[in-house]
């Protein structure tokens, strides 16, 4: 239940940021959201640690900022990947990783 409950946060997230932020854009209903926050998820879950292990040396030397791109890098992915969800350019998508992180922390406080 916990994780349904999860996904849903994050499909609200990913709407608020797709509202907000003026290079991204979902065409679709409510399942293009979920099916964006279930992508996003298991991107962030399985590949992003990869990554991170990866480039421990750049980010180090960027003193963790290269975080921020490999952030960037999971929403170009899954836009990539959902023939519905759209990013154009990286300050848009790193704005939506932002956006979405801040909305789901917000939302996990007070449920």
């Amino acid at each position: 239940m916990g994780l349904i409950i999860r996904i849903l946060i994050s499909a609200v997230a990913v709407w608020v940021a797709a509202y907000f932020i003026p290079g991204v854009s979902v065409s679709g209903g409510a399942g293009t959201y979920l099916i964006v926050a279930i992508v996003l998820g298991f991107l962030n879950a399985f590949i992003k640690p990869i990554l991170t292990v990866l480039t421990i040396p750049i980010t180090i030397i960027t003193l963790g900022l290269f975080l921020l791109v490999l952030n960037v890098l999971m929403v170009y992915l899954t836009a990539y990947l959902i023939p519905n969800f759209h990013v154009t350019g990286f300050i848009a998508a790193l704005l939506f990783s932002i956006v979405v992180s801040i909305v789901t922390a917000l939302i996990d406080a007070i449920v």
